[in-house]
Parts: structure tokens; sequence; C-alpha cells
């Protein structure tokens, strides 16, 4: 669905869609600022996965690929499970985030591919302020990563923004992977704090769950808690897996709840879900 059309716009068919004829849909949005932020809403309305237009950033050749890839991965998607609306407690609890000021030794490692950026603000919006320094990895192009931070931040309690190299990881604050960059946590004595890096393509991603993963199995141990949510292929699966070895505690997204049971199912199956739940 391209959402820039004559007539109806892409966002008010996709509404209507959804509402009489639910189906797997995925958006091709330009890759600017107002183009990602018209994505977001896509999303949130029910589309399952964004690529961007052949443009500056990505060749046509480019670009049929990853049409080609998405279209396999999500032509069995459950969407009759998705939830468009975001808590109505939390854009209050915004606005009451508390001073950065102190340090953690928990950290919370979130992972996610296609139908993920539902399921990171269902859970995100649901905690508190004082929840500990949380990563997060999105397969998400870039611009749209800033996008769906900015989106996260209005509806959580706590502060979500996208990484930047060097940032502290501390209690109340989310970071977000930048689209084509890794993220990985770092330690110096006390203080963890993030880099953002770029370098090769892990499971065909950058950013991947499996380079935030490792990092975090290496770094914080059985300090961390690690999370892998709905995705297509196997990314984070072997860094989960590393999380629990490490003495992580580790969860799975079930496959009721998922909208792609990929990512889970592998790590399930490598026996690095400590627990498998609804999301």
């Amino acid at each position: 669905l391209d959402l820039e059309m004559p007539r109806m716009d892409g966002l008010t068919f996709l509404g209507k869609l959804m509402q009489y004829r639910p189906m797997p849909v995925i958006v091709v949005s330009s890759l600017t600022p107002e183009g990602s932020q018209t994505a977001m809403r896509a999303l949130e309305l029910g589309a399952v996965d964004v690529v961007c237009k052949p443009g500056s950033a990505y060749t046509v050749a480019e670009i049929a690929g990853m049409l080609v890839h998405r279209i396999r991965a999500v032509a069995k998607a459950n969407v009759s499970r998705r939830q468009v609306a975001a808590p109505p407690a939390a854009e209050a609890a915004a606005a009451e985030r508390p001073v950065l000021t102190t340090t953690t030794h928990k950290i919370l490692a979130i992972g996610a591919s296609t139908g993920g950026t539902t399921a990171i603000r269902d859970v995100l919006s649901q905690l508190p302020a004082s929840t500990p320094g949380t990563l997060i990895v999105q397969h998400m192009p870039e611009n749209f990563t800033t996008a769906f931070a900015e989106r996260l931040d209005s509806l959580c309690a706590m502060e979500v923004r996208e990484a930047r190299n060097g940032d502290s990881v501390v209690p109340g604050l989310a970071l977000l992977a930048p689209g084509n960059y890794h993220l990985a946590l770092r330690r110096s004595g006390a203080r963890y704090y993030v880099e953002v890096k770029t370098g090769p393509r892990v499971h065909h991603q950058r950013p991947a769950v499996d380079v935030l993963f490792h990092s975090v199995a290496q770094h914080a141990g059985s300090n961390a808690v690690g999370v892998l949510l709905t995705g297509m292929g196997a990314d984070g699966a072997r860094g989960l897996l590393a999380m629990r070895e490490a003495g992580a505690h580790t969860i799975a997204q079930d496959e009721k709840s998922s909208v792609v049971f990929g990512m889970p199912k592998v790590a399930i199956e490598l026996g690095a879900a400590e627990r498998v739940a609804p999301l």
C-alpha cells in the first residue's frame, strides 16, 4: 500500500480495509520525516510492516528484494489480534517523568521485527517511569526509527529516544537503535553506556537484535532481562541464548499473540527462552 494516492489517501483506505476486511498490509513510504510520521500512523492503524520508496537511499532493485522478503514473511501474519489504541493513561504518565540522575545495575533489552512496533508500544506504555535502563532494537530503516521513538515518547511514562553514541543507560530511559546502525551495551566501572556503530549486517539486518543481546550478555550478565518479540527470521535467537547462559532472565513472545512467529520460535527451539508468554 502506498500512502500518497489520489482521491482516497492511503491512511483512510487502510483504516477502512482493517475495519471491513483485515489482511496483512505492507506500507511503502518515502524516506523523509513527513513520510516516516505517516508510516508510524499506518502501523498504528494495523499495517504489519513498512519499506522505503526507491530514491536517494535505496535503488529499485534493493526495494524489490526487500519487498519479496517481507511479502513472504507477512503472508500469514496474524492481523486479527493487533490493537490500534494505546492505553489512555500512558500520555498522562509521560508528563510526570523523574529527572534522570541515578544509575542502575539492571538492563532491559528488547528485540523485535515484523509487527514489533505495536508490540513494543504495548509493552513500554505499561511500564513505570522507574523502569531500569532499556535498550530496544526494532528492524526499521533510517528516519522511521526517529518517528517511532518520538511516538513512543509521547505514550510512555519513560523517556524514549533514539540512542546516541556514548549515551548512559539509566532508569527511566529507553534508547532505540537508530535505523542502519547497530546498538551495543558497554560498561565502564559501574556505568553502563551504549555504542552506536556501523558494521556488517547480521541476519541481513542493521540494527540487529543479536548484536545488542550478545553485548548485554557480555556486559550485564545476570543483571539483565532479555525479551524477544514478534518478527520474521532468526535474529536475536542466539543472542537471547547467550543472555540466558550468562544468567539473565529471558522471555519470548508466544505464537498466539505474535504477528509473525519467526524470531521467538527459533529462540524457543534453541532453549533460549526461560519463559514463553503472551504479549
